[in-house]
């Protein structure tokens, strides 16, 4: 870029002065750059943010991702991908572990709100973007649907189950209840910062209180008119 003259020194590009990835192995220069990717795309959003703009991130030449990466959807796959593995993995190992539905719910809520700081981008671009991606020509995004899919049933078997054994109150509908817990938790990563007045586990604590508690005390009354 060129500068005017007498206009005092020139100033360093910001991305230049970021540590390149150079150092260390393939493997760690390819998260390095997977961790800067997910950040532009959970702040700009997936759509807007381009190729060059991640090299510039870097501190390296748009030609250098290539080596690492054919196409800006095969960054945003590894990183969704990597979420959803986590996150489906441990419900799986909630589920295995056993319980009541009550405990076993309580686990799974815990486990959602505690991917908010690892995956923080992830979430983010799971919720600008997801629609975005399902539209995209191929299948290559068709794993979004099939793990919220499985997601969802864990959840319903866990609900119906507490329902059948009158844990849970039988007249919610399990899909509405799975679906405002599920948004409850993704949503929060839009406020939620780390180093506040709760971490993820005092935040999962509080709203498992609010979900098998609710917020009125004494006997539940009923809303509806005679």
């Amino acid at each position: 870029m060129p500068t005017r003259k007498n206009a005092g020194p020139a100033v360093t590009p910001a991305a230049s002065r970021r540590p390149r990835p150079s150092g260390g192995s393939a493997s760690e220069r390819r998260d390095h750059l997977v961790k800067l990717a997910a950040e532009l795309f959970a702040r700009k959003g997936f759509q807007a943010t381009t190729v060059r703009q991640i090299a510039d991130e870097a501190g390296i030449l748009s030609g250098s991702l290539y080596h690492h990466f054919d196409s800006k959807e095969t960054i945003v796959d590894e990183v969704l991908s990597t979420f959803l593995d986590d996150l489906v993995a441990r419900y799986r190992s909630a589920l295995e572990a056993g319980g009541t539905p009550r405990e076993v719910l309580s686990e799974m809520v815990r486990i959602g709100f505690s991917t908010l700081e690892p995956h923080r981008a992830a979430i983010t671009v799971m919720q600008n973007d997801w629609n975005y991606l399902l539209s995209l020509p191929g299948d290559r995004f068709a794993y979004l649907m099939k793990a919220e899919e499985e997601v969802e049933r864990m959840w319903l078997e866990q609900i119906k189950a507490g329902q059948a054994a009158g844990e849970f109150r039988p007249d919610v509908d399990p899909k509405l209840t799975y679906r405002m817990i599920r948004d409850t938790i993704w949503v929060a990563v839009r406020w939620f910062r780390p180093g506040g007045r709760l971490n993820t586990t005092g935040l999962a604590e509080h709203y498992t209180t609010m979900l098998f508690d609710g917020l009125a005390t004494g006997e539940r009354t009923s809303q509806q008119g005679s």
